[in-house]
């Protein structure tokens, strides 16, 4: 099992080295408060979006945002997707997470902040939904 856990934790740390935006995310997130948040991109419309956690245990998240647009301008845009969650600790938890969120890319700095909403229905260790999952994004934005 440890082995596992180190595996999972080296190909998430590894798909952040490939990020087109990466920063962190403040709230209510899998395995602790703050992660380490990454963005990359896989068309025009679609990306993922992946954040790794410490604190209780070792969270990732790796979501597909399949529904990208922007609002507007060039500035805002808002985004829906879903994707597995995992908690490396005692208990093992995975589940599905959806996602629905709004961001603000500044034109002048690289920067991107947003606010996120992550319910989770878990299925291993516990079957639960919880509705929680707040979040606040802030990334630097690479390319720009």
């Amino acid at each position: 099992m440890k082995k596992i856990f180190i595996l999972f934790v080296f190909i998430g740390l590894a798909g952040f080295a490939n990020a087109q935006e990466i920063g962190a995310r403040f709230g209510d997130a899998v395995g602790g408060n703050v992660a380490i948040d990454g963005i990359i991109s896989i068309g025009e419309f679609s990306r993922v979006h992946a954040d790794v956690s410490f604190g209780n245990g070792v969270g990732v998240e790796a979501l597909w945002d399949f529904l990208y647009k922007r609002i507007g301008g060039e500035a805002f845009d808002w985004y829906v997707g879903a994707g597995p969650s995992i908690l490396f600790d005692d208990p093992f938890f995975f589940g599905i997470s959806g996602e629905v969120g709004i961001e603000y890319h500044f034109n002048e700095v690289p920067i991107a902040l947003g606010l996120d909403w992550r319910p989770t229905f878990w299925l291993i260790e516990n079957t639960d939904f919880y509705g929680g999952g707040f979040g606040f994004n802030a990334r630097f934005v690479f390319g720009k």
